[in-house]
């Protein structure tokens, strides 16, 4: 193949040292997510995060399965995204989507596919231990949700009026060997929901195909949000290069990808909803139990040596959040670039830990960006999805978006709320905590956090004092440094040749033979702590 199947990008990932391989037991319900959700919440460094593959699931009660779980293989961290996506660079995956979306290449369609290679149907989904409950499922987090929950799986679904298939990314509530409940965002405009509207209003049950591991490139178009319409397994074609092998379902008339580890086939019924949940979601809180979607499997295939995926969602920085990060900064900044040429654009940034991406977007201009630009570049990063950018922040090109106090800074010294803020109102509220309580509409805050006009030097030494000084501390032997940006000074535009000067001479402890040129420039008319004027700075020819 043209791309990696499941197996594959797992042994690549191992080759490249981003696998921890767990043959121990390991509880699937109290154990499994605990576990590598302490990558994520332990102070380990995101390029230190991996993917854990479990070889001996069991549960509570001592049930042991065939079935392997690997947690973290999508977007443990950017690297692993990046060998998922099969590009060079983490520079070039942004490019790799455009292309993809632009260019997307349909299915291939092969006879006996790997993921029918078992067919689990009739009696074989009833009782005890078997059906759905015969899948090693992890508990998400334990001691709030309500059940197990799929949580990577890839949801096919058909549109009934233009046959164009539909793969999103939907939580799976497990509720009986043949049973699980099934949500579909509302306010996120899911495919497949929108699909269910039709087949209500026709009075039909809709089919499904619930997706549980499969190649990478087809794995990352869930939690992408394409436009409706576009079909998933065209669009992964992009990415490879290449057709992706499908295959017919074994018992509903949907295209699934040929080499899933897992498929459960069945009827989502369209007559009512049932509750869904509580489940811990990716906002960070717990949802609570909603009204959703019930499904009826009518099968389940699977490869005979499957590995069901799983990932870590729930509170970020997530594998879910790694996903969303990764795909949508390059495709927003494409956005602001490419289809609203604004000017001095030059970076896309959503805050990740604990916000989840949607709430804080950052953006990063040019120094001298005219105020016209930074306000629609502020306007237009809302327009991309409706659920993203609650607080929409401008800031200059020596501000560092991937930090949060770095973004406070500027919005300290670079920011006049009553001036440089505008609230945009009649905004959805998007995706977070939800009940009987939560209001319908929300609002959002546009900030311009960047320079109206020159400004003093950043207060640091000067970028070779920093660096003479680390090559000092590294000789005598002192802790290794991380440097945080900023971590020298420089000039913000309100500084003079004669100031430079001044401070060369300082340096160089000669400061002392300035004390004339300050006596000539007394001024009785000057009130304290007011600004010396450019008209009374020195005189380049005063210079000694």
């Amino acid at each position: 193949m043209a791309y990696a199947d499941l197996p594959a990008h797992i042994e690549a990932l191992d080759r490249a040292g981003l696998l921890h391989r767990i043959d121990a037991p390991v509880n699937k319900d109290t154990e499994l997510h605990p576990l590598v959700r302490w990558q994520f919440r332990g102070g380990i460094p995101e390029h230190e995060r991996k993917a854990f593959l479990f070889t001996n699931v069991v549960d509570g009660s001592g049930r042991r399965y065939d079935i392997s779980v690997v947690v973290g293989a999508l977007a443990a961290n950017p690297e692993i995204y990046r060998i998922g996506m099969g590009v060079d660079t983490l520079e070039d995956i942004g490019p790799a989507w455009e292309r993809a979306i632009a260019n997307p290449i349909p299915p291939v369609m092969v006879s006996a596919p790997p993921c029918q290679q078992i067919v689990l149907e009739g009696a074989a989904l009833q009782g005890p231990g078997n059906g759905l409950e015969s899948l090693p499922v992890p508990i998400s987090t334990p001691g709030f949700d309500a059940a197990p929950f799929f949580t990577a799986a890839c949801v096919v679904t058909r549109d009934p009026d233009t046959g164009v298939q539909n793969m999103g990314t939907y939580r799976g509530h497990l509720k009986s060997p043949d049973r699980l409940g099934m949500m579909m965002l509302a306010n996120l405009r899911a495919g497949g929901l929108e699909h269910w509207k039709k087949y209500k209003a026709r009075g039909e049950r809709m089919p499904v195909a619930i997706v549980v591991g499969c190649p990478p490139l087809v794995n990352f178009q869930g939690p992408q949000k394409l436009p409706l319409g576009m079909d998933e397994l065209a669009v992964a074609g992009g990415l490879a290069g290449a057709p992706i092998r499908a295959a017919q379902a074994h018992s509903v008339d949907l295209v699934v990808p040929a080499d899933a580890e897992v498929v459960i086939e069945g009827w989502v019924d369209t007559d009512a909803l049932e509750p869904e949940g509580p489940f811990g979601e990716s906002h960070g809180y717990v949802a609570l139990e909603d009204y959703n979607l019930s499904i009826t499997v009518t099968a389940i295939t699977r490869k005979t040596q499957a590995t069901l995926t799983s990932i870590i969602s729930q509170v970020t920085p997530s594998e879910s959040s790694v996903i969303k990060k990764l795909a949508y900064e390059p495709l927003y900044l494409a956005h602001l670039q490419k289809r609203l040429a604004i000017k001095g654009i030059q970076r896309v940034v959503l805050h990740e830990a604990l916000t989840n991406l949607r709430k804080f977007v950052f953006l990063q201009f040019a120094r001298d960006t005219p105020k016209t630009e930074i306000w629609r570049g502020l306007n237009g990063a809302m327009t991309l999805q409706a659920a993203i950018g609650k607080f929409v922040i401008a800031i200059d090109d020596d501000i560092d978006p991937t930090s949060v106090d770095a973004v406070l800074w500027a919005m300290a010294y670079r920011c006049d709320p009553a001036q440089d803020t505008q609230i945009v109102r009649y905004r959805e509220p998007g995706h977070g905590p939800r009940s009987e309580h939560t209001a319908d509409i929300d609002s959002a805050m546009l900030i311009d956090a960047t320079m109206k006009h020159p400004m003093p030097p950043l207060a640091l030494p000067k970028r070779e004092y920093m660096e003479g000084a680390k090559r000092l501390w590294e000789q005598l032997g002192l802790p290794t440094l991380k440097p945080e940006s900023p971590w020298f000074g420089y000039s913000l535009g309100d500084w003079s040749d004669e100031w430079d000067h001044n401070a060369a001479q300082a340096a160089r402890g000669e400061w002392m033979q300035r004390d004339s040129a300050y006596r000539a420039r007394r001024a009785e008319d000057a009130q304290p702590n007011t600004p010396v004027p450019a008209s009374r700075r020195g005189e380049q020819g005063a210079r000694r």
